[in-house]
């Protein structure tokens, strides 16, 4: 790469799929689930402020304002901060409106796994080539299962310059699939997992949002515009925010738009999206396949995730099940139904 690269982290989810330890103030990217540093401070180390990228722009809520603060420490950074959730394009929409137009942003979310980042820095240098050319750039993660949580992305055509390949026009965004459809593409090939990580030209965004989701941009240029300064933070006016349509970026813009892009990449990816996604990568499992943080005790039992919380957790003649203690919250279910923790997390409120 010899372009300098403006990351963009979105840092505004509240990972509710992770409850108890997710919730409010620490939402599941600042929690330390895969690792001793916490998602979001591995999202910010995989782009270090050097020869290919600048300082990153975190984009936040007011409540994790503090929070973003501490665990970034002494790392340089700009904050937006946003007056209140308007889905991904309306964020993304905040960073294109105070951008260069020939600043080359990369998006990523906060809360992700990637394991193996030179794998992620060869696919974002085939990005800057694509977005030289004016292409909005997806990444795709090449799947390893049919997966039905996952939204896919079909390639078609081969794209590059030189007699170089870096990736592929976007055939089709497929919305996340039933397992029978899921188990074709894979099959087929040619298809990878939308992990919402982007990189483009801003000028180049902002003429798409202009065209697709003109409201959104409009707001979100107003808010800049209109926004306040503190220190390395800007505050985007509420009043000319919430005007803007919450939306997400892919359907507000990506699946609308002619010249996007998506650069296939395996690269040690997870979304970390449910408690039985971070058992399957928890590292240290004992002989039976046991992920246990804290002060636990098993006996006879096979393949769970404890994390104690600081109590004394037992476990005996116990398969696959997620025992999370979070002060006095305490949830237990077995790993198979772990996207149903929504239900818990709302009846909790």
């Amino acid at each position: 790469m010899t372009l300098l690269i403006q990351p963009v982290i979105l840092c505004g989810g509240a990972g509710t799929r992770l409850w108890p330890e997710s919730r409010g103030t620490r939402a599941k990217q600042f929690l330390p689930l895969a690792g001793e540093a916490s998602l979001f401070q591995q999202t910010v180390a995989r782009t270090p402020a050097g020869r290919d990228f600048l300082p990153p722009q975190i984009l936040c809520g007011d409540s994790h304002v503090a929070t973003v603060r501490e665990q970034l420490g002494d790392r340089e950074a700009a904050l937006i901060v946003e007056p209140m959730p308007r889905g991904t394009a309306a964020a993304i929409a905040l960073a294109v409106a105070q951008a260069d137009a020939d600043t080359l942003l990369l998006v990523m979310p906060s809360d992700h796994v990637i394991a193996d980042v030179p794998a992620f820095h060869a696919a974002i240098a085939k990005a800057v080539g694509l977005a030289q050319q004016d292409r909005l750039v997806t990444f795709g993660i090449t799947p390893d299962r049919p997966d039905t949580g996952f939204g896919y992305i079909a390639s078609g055509r081969p794209l590059g310059g030189g007699g170089e390949d870096w990736g592929f026009a976007v055939d089709r965004f497929v919305e996340k699939p039933p397992l029978e459809e899921a188990e074709r593409m894979l099959a087929a090939g040619g298809y990878n997992w939308n992990a919402g990580i982007f990189l483009f030209r801003a000028g180049r965004m902002r003429d798409a949002m202009l065209t697709h989701c003109r409201a959104i941009f409009e707001a979100a240029d107003k808010a800049v515009a209109a926004g306040m300064r503190d220190g390395d933070a800007l505050y985007a006016d509420a009043i000319a925010f919430e005007r803007a349509p919450s939306d997400s970026i892919d359907y507000a813009v990506m699946e609308r738009e002619d010249r996007t892009a998506v650069v296939p990449v395996a690269m040690g990816w997870s979304d970390l999206g449910s408690w039985h996604a971070v058992h399957a990568l928890a590292e240290g499992k004992d002989d039976g396949g046991n992920a246990v943080a804290g002060d636990a005790f098993l006996h006879d039992s096979r393949g769970n995730l404890v994390r104690a919380g600081g109590k004394r957790v037992s476990l005996v003649g116990m398969e696959h099940v997620a025992v999370i203690v979070d002060g006095d919250d305490i949830l237990v279910m077995p790993l198979a139904r772990s996207q149903d923790v929504r239900a818990a997390a709302k009846a909790r409120e």
